[in-house]
């Protein structure tokens, strides 16, 4: 499994060109793309494509040729191979067969966006790219919402400002991070919470590149807006009819604060008679 840059063509290790050079095959992910590297490094090891569409289908041959005593790298576009590309397909594959799998570290980009986050980094939990169905995406953050460690996210360009728009609606307006282009001549870095990075993308024509998205996790805390609380909490029960205690779920985790004193504040409207006539009706 052998890491290759993920922008600038410096970046790889002198272990990771003697392994491409060595081995008898390099499977890859896009061949257009690592043929520029290898030529580059003056690589001249057989090339075959190992994607995504043909996995099923190439790991059986490959598996054959490891069986034989044949040795394979695994590359895949930029940064370590299986990182939210198929090469975890092949890895499991022979892991069942006891073929030996080696790592050949290197360039990340998760782990290089968040070195330079400013964000917490004694514990992260990387996420990958979001589904792209508005139902699944929306449980799919919701699930995250509680979460307290940094959430990491892949996302193209195209669909990040939509992206970054829900996360306040369903997390509220957590510091971020956006690392856009990391290595190349036109990287940038964008800090700060996530409506202010929104405002800075907003007047831009185009975004362009390979984004990383990094969210602060979810922090308790005891000071809050009670007059915003108590507006969303009456405007969602007339918009859906849904229990309390659905509604009180989705409010603590846009406020970043615990179900419980949500759930006292929804009460004493109810006292009040400004919210719902029962609590679970």
């Amino acid at each position: 499994m052998v890491a290759t840059p993920i922008g600038h063509m410096e970046d790889i290790t002198l272990r990771a060109i003697r392994t491409l050079k060595e081995v008898g095959l390099i499977a890859a992910e896009d061949t257009r793309q690592t043929r520029k590297l290898l030529t580059r490094y003056e690589v001249s090891t057989p090339l075959i494509s190992y994607h995504d569409h043909n996995k099923e289908k190439r790991t059986p041959a490959l598996l054959e040729k490891l069986k034989a005593g044949n040795s394979i790298a695994l590359v895949t576009d930029a940064g370590t191979p299986s990182i939210s590309d198929p090469g975890h397909y092949l890895v499991r594959a022979a892991i069942r067969t006891a073929i030996p799998v080696v790592p050949i570290p290197g360039a990340s980009a998760l782990i290089a966006a968040l070195s330079v986050s400013g964000l917490p980094t004694d514990s992260f939990i990387f996420v990958g790219f979001v589904p792209r169905k508005p139902a699944k995406r929306k449980h799919f953050l919701e699930r995250l919402r509680g979460e307290p460690r940094t959430l990491i996210f892949y996302e193209s360009p195209k669909r990040l400002i939509g992206l970054m728009q829900e996360m306040i609606n369903l997390m509220g307006d957590r510091s971020a991070v956006v690392a856009r282009e990391l290595t190349k001549v036109h990287e940038e870095i964008l800090r700060g919470s996530l409506s202010n990075i929104l405002k800075v993308l907003a007047v831009r024509p185009l975004l362009k590149g390979e984004c990383t998205l990094l969210v602060g996790g979810y922090e308790e805390t005891g000071e809050f807006d009670r007059n915003s609380l108590v507006r969303d909490l009456r405007q969602l029960r007339l918009e859906t009819g849904r229990p309390l205690s659905e509604l009180v779920k989705e409010v603590a985790g846009k406020y970043g604060l615990s179900r419980k004193l949500v759930y006292e504040e929804a009460l004493k409207l109810k006292k009040e008679g400004s919210c719902c006539k029962t609590v679970d009706d």
